[in-house]
């Protein structure tokens, strides 16, 4: 299972990874360390866009970890507040900052606040899997999908690891499959 503190870094994390691989959001994440050191709202806030930009961030990405600072710096936004409210509530609270949506909140209720009941249909990497596994048509609907998490539950989370898992180890063996193809052309 993989987790997270519950820290304004984990919330900068998971932006970004929005719609891009897991290795370059990491690599943004890293350089961010690199240059604040500490990864707090007031020292995000205390980078210029050109500063964000050279640690990878795009200008929407900037956009929304300002915002998410600003919230978190001014207490509209309390990620303490967050451990003791429903999924749902935490939903609404996420979902409310410019920049974070249902995704997000899925992501950080199952890393960050541990919740074990989640599926987050917006991922593409364990609706293919499932898809996969469960031999599902490529067009299959939310609906459907949602129908085939809930036998999980209430242990959806755990399954969505498993999914995730599944997906990582079909990508190695692509890659490693593509290397050796390569490889082989190039001999």
């Amino acid at each position: 299972m993989w987790t997270r503190p519950n820290t304004f870094e984990s919330l900068i994390h998971i932006i970004l990874e929005q719609q891009v691989s897991l290795a370059s959001a990491l690599a943004a994440l890293n350089k961010l360390r690199e240059r604040l050191g500490e990864i707090t709202p007031a020292n995000l806030l205390g980078l210029t866009d050109e500063e964000l930009k050279a640690c990878y961030f795009s200008r929407q990405k900037t956009v929304y970890a300002r915002h998410l600072a600003e919230a978190i710096e001014s207490k509209k936004f309390s990620l303490k507040a967050m451990e003791t409210l429903s999924d749902d509530a935490v939903r609404e609270k996420i979902v409310a900052l410019k920049g974070l949506g249902n995704w997000s909140a899925d992501i950080y209720l199952m890393f960050v606040l541990r919740r074990t009941d989640l599926f987050p249909a917006g991922d593409l990497a364990a609706v293919n899997a499932l898809k996969a596994i469960k031999k599902l048509p490529k067009d299959v609907s939310k609906e459907k999908l949602a129908k085939v998490s809930l036998r999980w539950a209430p242990y959806r989370t755990v399954a969505t690891m498993i999914l995730w898992h599944y997906y990582l180890s079909i990508r190695a063996k692509k890659t490693s499959a593509t290397n050796k193809i390569e490889k082989a052309v190039i001999l």
